[in-house]
């Protein structure tokens, strides 16, 4: 069975390329790097509460996008950002694809930007256990690389177990695409990452992630190694 992914998102800031090197050092195979905005739909207290900080900072696209480029040049593994429309709708949709490139990254996730629009987007799709068949398909067509599985119906944010509904989500997912299929949402411990990644082929960390790296790169290598012991036990 080949390796499982262990992606890990963290907010652009200061402090975001150091902790991106201490991330892939403790076993990260890619990194979303999160574009704050100030009405984030998906994301819950921790996510919303780091993008409040990062816009205090200063964090506007420009300079995240410069985050971005100081992070490329500390890292070799794919580097996502992660927003919202809004911000591509302000920046300018093709303008911002050249310029997030242009700083290093790999790909790019909107979080509400539907599959079917603007097809000629190229970046990860999202699909949740409410996404009808039809809406998995086109996803799973359309996806830059992998598929991101949302694991529960509701916002981001650490959970005591992983969602039951990641099995079906996943079954349905396979039945119309051989993508990597990636789980998020509501994983935090060692436990909750063995246990999706035994259905899904890689977990996505964000709350958690962000709460750890608060106390550091040492902190943040640790947790992200614990992380990849887990799923390498699979």
């Amino acid at each position: 069975m080949s390796r499982k992914t262990v992606v890990v998102y963290l907010m652009s800031g200061r402090e975001t390329p150091a902790l991106a090197a201490a991330a892939v050092e403790g076993g990260a195979d890619i990194v979303e790097l999160g574009f704050p905005f100030s009405d984030p739909l998906a994301d819950g207290p921790v996510i919303r509460r780091a993008a409040e900080r990062a816009l205090a900072e200063g964090m506007r696209t420009q300079a995240c996008l410069d985050c971005l480029a100081r992070t490329r040049e500390l890292v070799d593994v794919p580097l996502v950002p992660m927003t919202y429309a809004a911000l591509l709708e302000a920046y300018g949709w093709d303008e911002f694809a050249r310029a997030a490139q242009t700083a290093g990254a790999t790909s790019l996730i909107v979080a509400d930007l539907p599959a079917g629009d603007r097809p000629e987007l190229r970046r990860i799709q999202l699909v949740a256990p409410t996404s009808t068949d039809a809406r998995v398909r086109l996803a799973a067509e359309q996806t830059d690389g992998w598929l991101y599985l949302v694991t529960l119906t509701g916002t981001t944010g650490a959970r005591n177990e992983v969602s039951p509904a990641l099995a079906g989500l996943v079954d349905r997912a396979r039945a119309v695409t051989d993508r990597p299929l990636y789980a998020g949402f509501g994983i935090s411990t060692p436990d909750h990452a063995r246990a999706a990644a035994e259905l899904a082929d890689g977990i996505v960390v964000g709350s958690r992630a962000i709460e750890v790296a608060q106390d550091g790169p040492p902190a943040l290598s640790s947790y992200v190694s614990s992380l990849r012991a887990a799923v390498d036990t699979l």
